[in-house]
């Protein structure tokens, strides 16, 4: 387990950490744009995640397929802040899986983009979110199946027990697939986040990495105010889990705290990104 007051500085490509910055650029335009055209939504929430959501998508971490969204082998992402919508539909829109035209569209009747994500309506939405808290508790357990498929799969192909999952999983070859999951702050007084924190760490779940935006701000004012957290970092790791804090808005900063988030295989992984409510505008 990590100190939680491990920071990751390591410098990734330049041409990367450009395209990431260009991309943030596009999408908080998009979610400007959207928001003003919707004449309601969440606008501080979708900015303050902008640099992490799209250092994600576009730095090469998560796997995806915008021509292909139910891609066997694709990596899940679940906006567990589901107020933050626009900024997963900018992403969305800028990986390719609808045309950025189509961002005017949020909130409107008969929209695929409605104010929070509907997977029935939109590829690239992986789980329906809304309801604070339960984002976690969805990845934890999408992350548990996914590793126990990867197990199965190794013993299928050594003829071992698909039961043994521990030591069948060093076997599997085809990187298990992974579970990103944003949370934010505020949402972290729900009592189900630290239930799911229990379990990831319980069953070890190497391949689930958890994003907390961190911007000290909830509906009501500063999360410090309303129900005071104290050190978020300090709580993760209490319960068992690896600790990265990071600038949110450091898209260098965020490339390498993914790079060893993916990298560790003890157990699940937090990055507690510090970040601004609005950045951008």
């Amino acid at each position: 387990m990590a100190d939680p007051d491990t920071n990751v500085e390591q410098a990734p490509n330049q041409s990367v950490s450009n395209k990431i910055k260009l991309k943030a650029a596009g999408m908080r335009q998009g979610i400007i744009s959207m928001i003003a055209a919707a004449g309601s939504g969440h606008p501080g929430g979708s900015l303050s995640a902008t640099d992490l959501v799209a250092t994600l998508f576009f730095g090469g971490t998560l796997r995806y397929d915008a021509g292909n969204p139910s891609w066997p082998d694709r990596d899940r992402f679940i906006l567990s802040k589901g107020h933050a919508a626009p900024v997963l539909y900018a992403a969305l829109a800028h990986a390719g899986y609808f045309d950025t035209a189509e961002l005017v569209t949020l909130r409107k009747f008969h929209s695929r983009l409605q104010g929070h994500p509907d997977s029935q309506k939109l590829p690239g939405v992986e789980v329906s979110t809304g309801s604070l808290g339960q984002g976690l508790s969805i990845a934890a357990g999408l992350a548990l199946g996914l590793s126990m498929e990867a197990a199965g799969v190794a013993a299928d192909v050594i003829g071992e027990a698909a039961t043994d999952t521990a030591s069948v999983a060093a076997n599997v070859t085809t990187p298990t697939k992974r579970v990103f999951v944003l949370l934010g702050d505020g949402e972290c007084q729900e009592g189900q986040v630290w239930e799911a924190a229990m379990f990831a760490a319980h069953h070890r779940l190497s391949n689930l990495v958890a994003i907390i935006d961190n911007n000290n701000l909830q509906i009501d004012g500063s999360c410090s105010d309303i129900n005071d957290l104290i050190d978020l970092s300090q709580k993760f790791t209490a319960f068992g889990w690896y600790v990265i804090k990071v600038d949110g808005h450091d898209v260098e900063a965020i490339q390498s705290a993914l790079e060893a988030a993916t990298a560790y295989q003890e157990g699940p992984v937090a990055i507690v990104a510090a970040t601004i409510k609005g950045k951008g505008v």
